[in-house]
């Protein structure tokens, strides 16, 4: 009688700050290793997350949520995301502080196993130690990939950043002479930057109820409907 010979298993390799891999290598890694939170692929290298500070991040995050949340709640049509992970592209898996999408008819789709797949409309990064990176790599991965509106909240400068995609390019728009800054992708989703950038929630909460009230809003809403009845 021959006795079997079993081969012994491979060793997945965990994942390490500037791996250098494909998608595929990069999932396979991150899912062996349930205990880390963030990781991401931005143009072929692996980046993963450090411990965050309440200040730097916590707290920015929040409010950027809260506020993404509230217009995402009378936005029927539209999903809002906080820190998943997004297929992008061969080179790029990131996992974006906030996200928005449109659910039916818009440039990105939810995979069979649950993840983003394509290009979310309107993507934010909370950067304190990663400005680098969120405004370098991923920067030009966003950019490539058509992510059409991207928003960087800077912590430690004090600054947001809001670009908007136009030919091929992004182009930073400026508030205007009351510091406020509208979409031009989701109607109605108005900030108040300066309200933002010193904490006051409820003013941010208060300006966005205006762009909500707005006819343009009304029709986008309209037109998200329509694209889920054509669908």
């Amino acid at each position: 009688m021959t006795q079997s010979i079993t081969k012994p298993t491979r060793k997945i390799r965990h994942l390490e700050n500037g791996d250098h891999l494909t998608r595929l290598e990069f999932e396979t890694r991150y899912q062996q290793m349930p205990h880390v939170k963030k990781a991401e692929l931005i143009e072929g290298i692996v980046y993963m997350g450090s411990p965050l500070r309440i200040n730097k991040h916590g707290a920015p995050h929040a409010n950027i949520m809260g506020w993404l949340g509230f217009y995402s709640a009378y936005t029927n049509g539209v999903q809002l995301g906080d820190n998943c992970t997004v297929r992008l592209d061969p080179e790029n898996e990131p996992q974006p502080d906030a996200l928005l999408r449109i659910e039916t008819g818009g440039q990105s789709i939810i995979s069979e196993d649950g993840y983003v797949e394509g290009t979310p409309e309107l993507v934010v990064e909370i950067a304190a130690s990663t400005v680098s990176i969120d405004l370098h790599d991923k920067f030009k991965a966003y950019r490539r990939n058509q992510v059409q509106e991207y928003l960087v909240w800077r912590v430690e400068d004090d600054e947001f950043d809001w670009f908007r995609l136009k030919e091929e390019k992004y182009i930073k728009l400026q508030p205007d002479e009351k510091g406020i800054i509208k979409s031009q992708v989701y109607h109605g989703l108005w900030l108040d930057i300066n309200a933002l950038l010193r904490g006051d929630l409820a003013a941010v909460l208060e300006l966005l109820q205006q762009g909500i009230a707005t006819p343009e809003h009304q029709n986008f809403v309209i037109q998200l409907s329509k694209s889920r009845d054509d669908s």
